[in-house]
């Protein structure tokens, strides 16, 4: 018999919230819920101050759910829209006093266990080179003596597992924790390990929240001194996810050098500031073309537009890599530039923005921030 949404909701009825004892199911903090062939994906939408204090009811309405019969896979989000406001409901009020300290304070999102530090690779628009940066990003990283992870939290195109060459499934280590796939001496995680190449990702924002929160907090990453996250394009769902549940070291932006990426670059800039994420810097993907035959350098997409935009933001430029067909070559062939061709000047500018992206953060830990968003 197939399930349905009620079945869940009554599953759900056995998880009562912290602060009132009140049913999940009763609540109203269930939206959408999406029931695919024994999988079952939903998100509970809570205040950005609760992220902390839901996090155990999050997981207890994964194993709640997760044993119904004819369950195989269960992801469970928490999302929130925006804070609590002077003029919030009664009830609204009542769970941020309940989630605050002695002090009046409220529990920051905590960190992925084992994980020193976590950056995101973003851009503000799709088609610009993020996730072949993401990927020589991270090799380059662990050239210079880092242990690193790679997420790949761009849920509408999963193009990781082709960079990196890696098929299959991964493995249940325990209960629900995945361990991540390896390649490159790297630990990666990717929504393409767990869907078929050609399936479509028609989901709306809490499905893709509770993708992402799965792959950041319930994969064994051991002990990482950096999580590289590659993005989805754009500033909506994905990004502030990241930005209210997890504490972000820093941010990484790429654009071409073209005005149109420009602009969409620099709307990233702003909401990861808005988000109090710092800017570890931009890369300007694509800066050039030479001409593999007779040398001739041509500035297909103009040339030098992020480094001025960095110089106007006040955030550090990081470096210009060229469009060349080996990083388009090795990159289809699942194997990353700064791996596969180590000495080569493509391989070297990678490196060169590894290391000032590790000087970046070598400042101290920072916490999740409070999110508002008017």
């Amino acid at each position: 018999m197939a399930l349905s949404r009620n079945d869940i909701l009554r599953a759900l009825e056995l998880v009562k919230l912290p602060a009132s004892g009140q049913s999940l199911a009763a609540s109203g903090r269930i939206g959408d819920i999406l029931i695919d062939d024994g999988k079952i994906i939903f998100a509970i939408g809570i205040d950005a101050t609760e992220a902390a204090a839901m996090e155990p009811v999050r997981k207890a309405a994964e194993s709640a759910v997760g044993g119904l019969p004819g369950v195989r896979q269960v992801l469970v989000g928490l999302t929130a829209d925006k804070a609590p406001s002077a003029g919030a409901s009664a009830a609204t009020q009542a769970r941020r006093q309940a989630q605050a300290g002695p002090g009046g304070t409220v529990p920051k999102a905590a960190g992925v266990p084992g994980v020193k530090q976590i950056i995101a690779v973003a851009s503000g628009k799709g088609g610009v080179g993020k996730s072949t940066t993401t990927a020589n990003l991270a090799v380059a990283l662990a050239t210079l003596g880092l242990k690193v992870g790679v997420l790949d939290a761009d849920i509408y195109g999963p193009s990781v597992p082709k960079i990196f060459g890696i098929s299959g499934k991964p493995r249940l280590v325990s209960g629900r924790t995945l361990a991540p796939m390896e390649a490159y001496g790297l630990k990666i995680m990717s929504i393409g390990f767990l869907i078929d190449e050609e399936t479509p990702m028609i989901w709306r924002g809490p499905m893709v929240i509770s993708a992402i929160t799965q792959m950041l907090r319930e994969v064994a990453w051991g002990e990482l001194d950096v999580l590289v996250v590659d993005m989805p394009p754009g500033t909506g769902d994905a990004q502030l996810t990241m930005a209210q549940q997890t504490p972000l070291a820093g941010a990484v932006i790429v654009s071409t050098p073209q005005d149109l990426a420009l602009l969409d670059a620099r709307r990233g800039v702003a909401m990861f500031r808005k988000v109090e994420v710092p800017i570890l810097g931009i890369v300007e993907n694509m800066s050039y073309f030479v001409c593999p035959e007779c040398g001739h350098r041509s500035d297909i997409f103009a040339h030098g537009g992020a480094r001025h935009e960095a110089e106007r933001q006040g955030v550090p430029f990081l470096g210009e890599i060229p469009l060349a067909m080996p990083i388009r070559e090795t990159s289809d062939g699942g194997r990353p530039i700064v791996a596969s061709d180590p000495d080569s000047a493509h391989a070297k500018a990678y490196l060169a923005i590894a290391r000032q992206v590790r000087d970046g953060l070598s400042g101290p830990v920072r916490a999740a921030p409070r999110i508002v968003i008017e």
